[in-house]
């Protein structure tokens, strides 16, 4: 699972996804990684789904407290930069 920690995301994690780009937002949960590199998780009604980063977000608490959803390539590249300097 190191992987999913260098993605700044754990197992079970609140997300939510899109099919494809401009298409509505669908809730789901991580559960692994496929080997095309894309994320392995299940939507609302339990289905696999592998979908790119690119087309996840992942829910974050905001600054005043609140739910926010921040894209998953952000994430990664905030780890990134951390792991250059090594923050982490």
């Amino acid at each position: 699972m190191n992987w999913l920690v260098a993605l700044g995301l754990r197992a079970g994690a609140e997300i939510r996804f899109r099919r494809q780009d401009g298409e509505r937002w669908m809730p789901g949960k991580v559960m692994g990684r496929e080997s095309d590199g894309s994320i392995d998780l299940r939507d609302a009604r339990g289905r696999s789904r592998a979908i790119p980063v690119e087309l996840i977000e992942v829910a974050e608490r905001g600054p005043r407290g609140g739910k926010v959803w921040t894209p998953l390539t952000e994430i990664v590249a905030r780890t990134e930069q951390l792991d250059l300097f090594g923050d982490t």
